[in-house]
């Protein structure tokens, strides 16, 4: 192991967003980190990385000057911080000879396409799909198959970016043209879009952190949505589940089942699954942290957070296993994360400090994310990106938390000053 002033070296790449709660995580078990950024230009619509918190950082270069330059820097681990980073990560450390998924499996942990045919020749319950630019062709399956309501979506992207439930023919015939007509939230091109038949059911977070593929369940959610009439589906609530809940023991099997489909051997994973009728079905895996990762919280509701475990995975794997290995979590108390939606739209003017404070001093909120400030355009919530609020409530007693959620809930809109920029466009929940 290379070490800089008697400290080891590690790399990630691309730790935007959540992934910004890993250099913290490596640098208390002795370790700088390294940043390697997939592209030349950063990506604009993530919380961008903390270059402060990296001992340096890297352009990748694909003649393999960063991949010299990483084995001079004697790194013991590459590892993505979040999902733009898993088909470099996947690569480098395997170029480099340290613990590593492979690339063999890479796109199956991108592509969603792949992601969902290699869990069903597996023999798990999966949607039915297409994969096609040709939206004829997508109307003509939806048609023949009886798959309606269906899902379009983008092949790799993340945060229900472009995720639209069509009823009908023109429904999905409007969704892929605003799918092919955009870029995804990694700014990445779409050419073909992804439908797939309607998981009707409830859905599930299953965060997991795996060493050799023996993984410790570090969060099971139950995710409290609506869908508009438009059929966009926005996210309310991530309510965390006791581990007894009776849901939880199956969907850890179909996790962990899933997990070995897809080589996710090493390292965080942030699994989402619909139990329908039939039993659990996969939506997605991403082989890196949980977008809601927040370590303080998670640590006060559970015990331990994904952030310091897979700091542990990598550095000290024995300890890992012989303290996690197969393990699961325990509640410790009730715990959610609120993606507070929005129906403003203009430009923000203010924002309400005394109102923010207010919040945050209630006794369940460990911490509120404003994401929006004074210049910044405001938009009627229509995924996960646009809601402009996020916040962590945990509490011992859950009616304390229930009361500060419908409080915030009742003022949400009270935040944010915002100039119009037109008539207020209804979200039209339903």
């Amino acid at each position: 192991m290379h070490t800089c002033g008697g400290r080891a070296i590690g790399a990630l790449v691309d730790a935007y967003g959540t992934g910004n709660y890993l250099p913290a995580a490596f640098n208390r078990l002795g370790v700088d980190v390294i940043h390697v950024q997939s592209a030349a230009e950063p990506i604009s619509r993530m919380q961008p990385w903390d270059r402060s918190a990296y001992l340096d950082s890297l352009v990748y270069d694909p003649d393999g000057a960063t991949e010299r330059a990483l084995a001079r820097a004697g790194v013991c681990f590459v590892l993505p911080g979040q999902e733009p980073g898993v088909l470099l990560a996947d690569r480098l450390s395997e170029a480099l000879g340290v613990r590593s998924n492979g690339t063999a499996h890479s796109d199956a942990r991108r592509d969603k396409h792949k992601m969902i045919e290699a869990v069903s020749a597996a023999g798990l319950r999966t949607a039915r799909q297409l994969r096609t630019a040709d939206v004829e062709e997508a109307v003509a399956w939806a048609e023949a198959g009886g798959y309606w309501p269906c899902v379009a979506k983008p092949l790799a992207s993340a945060s229900t970016d472009g995720v639209t439930v069509c009823r009908t023919a023109e429904a999905l015939r409007s969704a892929f043209r605003t799918v092919l007509s955009s870029t995804t939230v990694f700014n990445g091109a779409n050419t073909e879009v992804l439908v797939q038949s309607y998981l009707e059911g409830t859905e599930y977070i299953v965060d997991t952190v795996s060493v050799d593929g023996r993984s410790f369940v570090c969060g099971v959610w139950r995710y409290e949505k609506r869908l508009l009439a438009n059929g966009k589906p926005i996210y309310n609530r991530d309510i965390l589940l006791p581990s007894d809940t009776p849901v939880v023991a199956d969907l850890v099997a179909y996790t962990r089942a899933a997990l070995d489909v897809l080589h996710i051997r090493h390292g965080p994973a942030h699994t989402e699954i619909i139990v329908t009728d039939d039993g659990p079905a996969l939506v997605e895996v991403g082989a890196r942290v949980n977008g809601h990762l927040h370590p303080a919280f998670h640590d006060r509701a559970m015990g331990v957070n994904s952030a310091d475990l897979t700091a542990l995975a990598y550095l000290r794997p024995r300890d890992f296993l012989a303290r996690y290995a197969d393990g699961v979590y325990e509640r410790r108390q009730p715990a959610a994360v609120y993606n507070a939606p929005t129906l403003l739209s203009g430009t923000v003017v203010s924002v309400d400090e005394d109102l923010v404070r207010e919040i945050r001093s209630r006794p369940s909120v460990v911490d509120l994310v404003v994401k929006r400030g004074p210049g910044d355009a405001i938009v009627p919530t229509h995924d996960l990106l646009t809601s402009p609020l996020r916040v962590f409530l945990t509490h011992p007693d859950p009616v304390t938390l229930e009361i500060d959620y419908r409080f915030i809930e009742s003022v949400r809109e009270s935040v944010f000053q915002v100039r119009s920029a037109g008539p207020r466009v209804a979200c039209g929940l339903v």
